[in-house]
């Protein structure tokens, strides 16, 4: 599952950065969204079981990530144009997409809006959408996110100051330093599984990540309190929603309600697992995209 990073122009002269295993998916493609702070990245625990099920992977830093030129004021539904250049580029009309974290918006975005060449899509521990009816977006998070995401509220100048008071914490992350940093946000399910590979994979994706600034990360956040762009509930491509009740960075109540929210759903709701350690299910998630899509 080699992979290296490359650019392309977008049509309005931006620079996209993306990653691609390369051809030969036997099943198709899957579109990988990463998660907020995060540059363009397929994790082994991703990347292992997409292989074995002959799924080709591509991933792309969403703007002010990575060498990807920022885009300020962009929607979560803006980056599905992104998303649709890289396809194009690689020459790739059908797929099957799934987003982690704050990749989860990003890929129902692509359902949504996309919907003849997104087969299928599975949003994994990712959020839901900010002053909804019926989802506190700040209730069950950690005072870290509350605090954060209260930030964005309060608009671009008071994220931007903020977020850069918290780049130097992140910058010389690494594998055995990465569950410290990352403090109460991590259960202690999380803990467990931030080790290993994937603590070093996660803190290399982060070093890079925050090499670039924090622009896609303010940029990231301010998308994910304003209006979507696209409903949830006019969905018609198949979705799955995967969500441990362990999670402090996404809270449980997100899962509930998109699994209510997109018509014909399939929730896939885990009382002992996080947002960290749900990731090691992402065979199973693959094979259920696979299924949907099918």
């Amino acid at each position: 599952m080699a992979a290296t990073y490359q650019t392309l122009t977008t049509r309005d002269g931006r620079q996209l950065e993306y990653l691609d295993t390369g051809s030969g998916g036997d099943a198709g493609t899957l579109l990988f969204h990463v998660g907020t702070p995060n540059c363009a990245a397929i994790y082994t625990v991703i990347g292992a079981p997409a292989a074995e099920l002959g799924l080709r992977v591509v991933s792309y830093s969403r703007p002010g990530y990575g060498r990807s030129t920022e885009q300020p004021g962009r929607s979560v539904a803006d980056t599905v144009a992104d998303a649709a250049a890289v396809l194009d580029q690689l020459e790739i009309e059908q797929f099957v997409t799934m987003g982690w974290s704050g990749g989860g918006p990003h890929a129902l975005a692509c359902a949504a809006l996309l919907p003849d060449r997104c087969r299928a899509a599975a949003s994994l521990a990712g959020a839901g959408p900010h002053g909804v009816s019926g989802l506190d977006f700040l209730a069950g998070m950690d005072e870290a996110n509350v605090e954060e995401f209260s930030t964005a509220e309060a608009g671009f100048e008071p994220l931007d100051g903020y977020l850069r008071g918290l780049q130097g914490e992140l910058d010389h992350v690494t594998g055995a330093s990465i569950v410290a940093g990352l403090a109460g946000l991590l259960s202690e399910v999380d803990k467990q599984a931030l080790t290993g590979e994937l603590a070093e994979e996660m803190a290399a994706a982060m070093r890079r990540t925050m090499a670039a600034g924090i622009a896609g990360w303010r940029d990231d956040d301010l998308a994910f309190v304003k209006d979507w762009g696209f409903s949830p509930a006019d969905i018609m491509v198949p979705v799955s929603v995967w969500q441990g009740e362990q999670d402090r960075m996404v809270p449980f109540a997100h899962a509930r309600w998109l699994a209510g929210a997109v018509p014909g759903a399939r929730a896939h709701l885990y009382p002992d697992e996080g947002h960290i350690s749900l990731v090691g299910k992402a065979g199973s998630v693959l094979e259920d995209l696979l299924d949907l899509a099918g």
